[in-house]
């Protein structure tokens, strides 16, 4: 798979739906200064680096977990990927909503779902891993089999590799931080020598010690 975490670092650099800014800082809604962007939902509205996505979404589904019935996207990021892969795949696919609905009959999964189905989640980003982890836990109370995510990319943070192992989610991305940072130095999106604080950033986004760092 290494080829494919490339060639899709490629693609969401290409489109800026990941962007890279050692310099200039983000700040997310923690204040947590952070030298990444990430909107994976600008993957929708280019042709070819959706392809890539969803055959991606596909091939690493059908190596890592075969056994799959049903696909069910993230709400919502993840609810376009997962049509489109079940389309692709031919299985049936639905999704998960953030809080059950206040009328009707209350669905919090949309979509037809039997206890004992074996279910993949489909998200486009993990970061620490709570969203995902709510949508398992929900699925789980419903008496699905949670096989595991696909996802589009993960930050790869411990804290986030530590609350999936807690809660026994296993999560496939298509690419990772690593990754990106790599081939952004390569295609000179990034300097090679802010290759070093991008990394310590992922290792602990806590310690802004890297912004520091500044290159000469």
């Amino acid at each position: 798979m290494e080829h494919l975490a490339n060639q899709i670092a490629k693609d969401l650099l290409s489109i800026r739906a990941v962007f890279l800014r050692p310099q200039e800082p983000f700040t997310w809604a923690s204040g947590i200064k952070s030298p990444i962007y990430c909107d994976n939902r600008l993957t929708l509205t280019a042709p070819q680096v959706r392809n890539d996505v969803e055959n991606g979404l596909a091939a690493i589904i059908r190596a890592y977990y075969p056994d799959v019935e049903v696909l069910m996207g993230t709400s919502t990021a993840g609810i376009a990927h997962a049509a489109i892969v079940a389309h692709l795949m031919g299985l049936p696919m639905g999704y998960v909503r953030s809080g059950a609905k206040d009328h009707g009959r209350h669905n919090q999964i949309e979509g037809r779902l039997e206890k004992g189905q074996k279910v993949v989640v489909v998200e486009d980003l993990i970061s620490t891993g709570g969203s995902a982890i709510e949508v398992v836990n929900v699925l789980r109370d419903h008496g699905a089999e949670v096989l595991g995510i696909a996802s589009i990319f993960t930050y790869g943070m411990e804290k986030g590799l530590r609350r999936m192992a807690e809660a026994d989610v296993i999560n496939h991305s298509l690419s990772d931080f690593d990754h990106i940072v790599a081939i952004a130095a390569q295609e000179g999106y990034i300097k090679k020598e802010d290759v070093e604080r991008l990394l310590a950033f992922r290792a602990n986004p806590s310690d802004e010690s890297w912004i520091k760092e500044e290159v000469k």
